[in-house]
């Protein structure tokens, strides 16, 4: 990362990686409930890659919105 960017710059680029993280754990949430019934180490795997951009998307949250309400998320079924 050589590029000098502004605060305005480095805010849109956290929101961009923040809206991927979101998306991100939406689809791998939606994967582990698909997978639950026929696949349930596919379902574990899916519902542990949810959980870590659950993670990351909670990371780049307090960044935008320090001190802010935690963000709000569904989470995932535990498949055991």
């Amino acid at each position: 990362m050589t590029d000098v960017v502004d605060a305005d710059e480095l805010l849109r680029r956290i929101q961009r990686g923040r809206a991927h993280a979101a998306e991100a754990e939406r689809s791998w949430r939606e994967r582990a409930q698909s997978l639950t019934a026929t696949d349930p180490d596919g379902a574990r795997e899916a519902a542990v890659r949810a959980l870590a951009y659950e993670a990351v998307l909670r990371v780049l949250e307090e960044i935008v919105s320090p001190g802010g309400r935690p963000a709000a998320a569904d989470g995932v079924k535990q498949v055991t």
